[in-house]
């Protein structure tokens, strides 16, 4: 709940109603020469001006560099009364733990570059597969394999597969529809 009150801390709203200006013109003219000619035009004329109502833009969050594990997402609604703007960055967790262990790495600290790795599940299961158990306080090999199944608790938790989400996620779709519409019927 909370990620998506943030994701409307961009929020833009701009009101305008359409107006619309009538100007009407009536011209007379008369002319008359000596031949006894003479021309007789009456033009009536309207002109309405309407303006269009102020467009709603979604606002550029954008990455500049690669070296950041952050990725921006905005969108935008315009209808002939309100206009709404948002936009929010999601953060890279994966991102960030390979940057981190890379770091460690580069500092000469394998060890702890390979027990950050070891906090996703996947890395995890695979060292075990391999036979090559993650650190455990410290702990190498034999050790750290019998550290872990000593204290279970400290293993990581499995990822589950995000079907839930598909069911928030038409939810979100279906009340942003529904607002729209409310928008709409206006």
């Amino acid at each position: 709940m909370l990620r998506w009150l943030t994701s409307f801390v961009g929020l833009v709203m701009c009101i305008s109603v359409a107006s619309a200006d009538t100007t009407t013109v009536n011209t007379t003219s008369d002319s008359t020469s000596n031949n006894t000619n003479t021309n007789r035009s009456t033009v009536d004329s309207t002109q309405t001006l309407k303006s269009p109502p102020a467009s709603a833009i979604a606002p550029s969050i954008g990455a500049s560099s690669s070296d950041i594990c952050t990725t921006g997402v905005s969108g935008a609604v315009q209808t002939q009364i309100l206009g709404v703007a948002g936009g929010t960055t999601i953060r890279d967790m994966n991102c960030e733990r390979l940057k981190l262990s890379k770091t460690l790495y580069d500092m000469g600290m394998k060890v702890a570059a390979v027990s950050v790795m070891c906090q996703d599940r996947r890395v995890f299961d695979a060292m075990q597969m391999a036979g090559t158990p993650c650190p455990f306080f410290g702990e190498i090999g034999e050790e750290a394999a019998s550290g872990w199944e000593t204290s279970p608790n400290y293993i990581p938790p499995k990822i589950e597969d995000k079907t839930n989400d598909q069911k928030t996620g038409a939810f979100v779709a279906g009340g942003l529809l529904a607002a729209l519409i409310t928008i709409l019927a206006l």
